[in-house]
C-alpha cells in the first residue's frame, strides 16, 4: 500500500500536501496533564475500544499502538513523518497511536489533548479533508461527549486551540519566492490576513528545501470552512506568485534553469556521500525542474517522499542500525539513489 507522500498531485505541484488536525476532549475525565497514569490508561484503553467502528466504517486498514511499546528511534521516524509532533514523540505518559496503513488518518489519545485527529493528502486537499475530519468527528462525538462551552467552542489544553480546535495547514515549495528580498515582507502582508507562514525545516535561509507551512493563526471566533478557506487562499497565492518568479526565469534564462536542475539531478544519482543540507539543496532544486516540466521521468517521482526518507531517523530506521555522521551521509547518498527513477528522453 502506497503512503500518502509517495504519491504525486499534477493538478498544484508546488503545494506539497495538506493537513486538518482537531484535538478533542471527552467530559468524562479531566485533561490529559491532569490524569493518574490509571486514569490515563483506562481512558486510552476505552477510547481505542470505542474508536474501532469507527476503523472499520472507514474501510481503511489500521493499527493500534502504545507509544510507549515504540523505540525512541521509531518515535523520531514518526516525527518525522509528521505523524507526531516534539512533546509527543518525547512523552512519557500512556498515549496510543492509531494510525492507517497509507498514513493518511491518525489518532492520537491522550496527547496534550484526550482525541487529536490528522488527516493528510498529497497537494492541496483542505476542503475535502475537511468533510472528512468533519464525518469522523461527528461519529467520534456520538461514542464519547466532547468538552464544549456555548461560549468559547470545544475545550482544549492550551487556549491557543480553544473555539474549533482545529488547525489547517499547506506545505509549499517556494524556491524562487523565499530568494528574494521582498519575501519577509510578503510574509507580513500574510499574517495581516490571519495566517501564518514558517519554514519546514527551520528559518530564513536555515530553511533548507524551501518549504514552508502556511497555517490559521486564530481557532476562535471563526468557521471551520472559513479556517480551511483561508488557509487554502493564502497557500494558492503564494503558490502562484511562486510560479510568476519561476516563469519569468524560463523565459529569460531557460538554459541556466535546465542546467541546474539536470545538475542537481546529477549529483543526486550519483553522489555516494551527502550531507543533509547538501540533499535538501539539491532535492529542492530538481523539485523545482520536475514542476517546471524540466525534468521528465518514465514514472512518477515523489521527491518529498524522498525527502522524508533521508532524515535522520527515517534513514537509521531503514539502515537497521544506529549509524555516525559520516555513515548518515553515505547511507543518504544511496537511498536517493535507490530511489530516483531514470530520466526520460536523454
Amino acid at each position: 500500500m502506497l503512503k500518502w507522500f509517495e504519491e504525486t498531485d499534477r493538478e498544484s505541484p508546488n503545494i506539497i500536501y495538506s493537513r486538518i488536525r482537531l484535538v478533542r476532549n471527552w467530559t468524562e475525565y479531566p485533561f490529559s496533564g491532569k490524569l493518574t497514569e490509571g486514569q490515563a490508561r483506562e481512558m486510552v484503553s476505552r477510547l481505542e475500544k470505542g474508536m474501532r467502528d469507527f476503523c472499520l466504517e472507514e474501510g481503511r486498514d489500521y493499527d493500534f499502538t502504545m507509544l510507549e511499546e515504540l523505540s525512541d528511534l521509531e518515535r523520531r521516524a514518526l516525527r518525522e513523518r509528521r505523524i507526531l509532533n516534539g512533546t509527543l514523540a518525547s512523552k512519557k505518559d500512556p498515549v496510543g497511536l492509531i494510525l492507517s496503513r497509507d498514513e493518511r488518518v491518525s489518532l492520537v489519545l491522550n496527547g496534550d489533548d484526550h482525541i487529536r485527529m490528522q488527516f493528510i493528502a498529497p497537494g492541496m486537499k483542505l476542503k475535502e479533508l475537511w468533510k472528512e475530519a468533519d464525518r469522523a468527528d461527528d461519529f467520534i462525538n456520538g461514542i464519547f461527549p466532547y468538552a464544549y462551552d456555548r461560549k468559547y467552542g470545544f475545550l482544549t489544553a492550551y487556549p491557543t486551540n480553544v473555539g474549533t480546535g482545529l488547525r489547517a495547514s499547506a506545505v509549499v515549495h517556494l524556491p524562487a519566492l523565499s530568494s528574494g528580498k521582498k519575501f519577509s515582507s510578503l510574509l507580513g502582508e500574510m499574517s495581516r490576513f490571519g495566517a501564518s507562514v514558517r519554514g519546514l525545516y527551520g528559518e530564513g535561509n536555515e530553511n533548507y528545501g524551501s518549504l514552508y507551512v502556511v497555517s490559521n493563526q486564530k481557532t476562535l471566533g471563526v468557521t471551520e470552512e472559513e479556517i480551511a478557506g483561508l488557509v487554502e487562499k493564502v497557500a494558492r497565492q503564494l503558490a502562484e506568485q511562486e510560479q510568476q518568479v519561476r516563469d519569468m526565469a524560463l523565459s529569460s534564462d531557460r538554459l541556466g534553469q535546465e542546467d541546474e536542475a539536470y545538475k542537481s539531478y546529477g549529483v543526486l544519482k550519483y553522489a555516494r556521500r551527502l550531507t543533509w543540507k547538501d540533499a535538501m539543496i539539491f532535492l529542492s532544486r530538481m523539485m523545482t525542474g520536475v514542476s517546471d516540466g524540466i525534468l521528465k521521468f518514465d514514472g512518477p517521482c515523489p521527491v518529498f517522499s524522498i525527502m522524508l526518507g533521508i532524515q535522520k531517523a527515517n534513514l537509521q530506521r531503514i539502515s537497521q542500525r544506529p549509524l555516525s555522521r559520516a555513515e548518515l551521509d553515505v547511507a543518504r547518498a544511496g537511498y536517493i539513489r535507490a530511489e530516483l527513477p531514470e530520466l526520460s528522453g536523454i
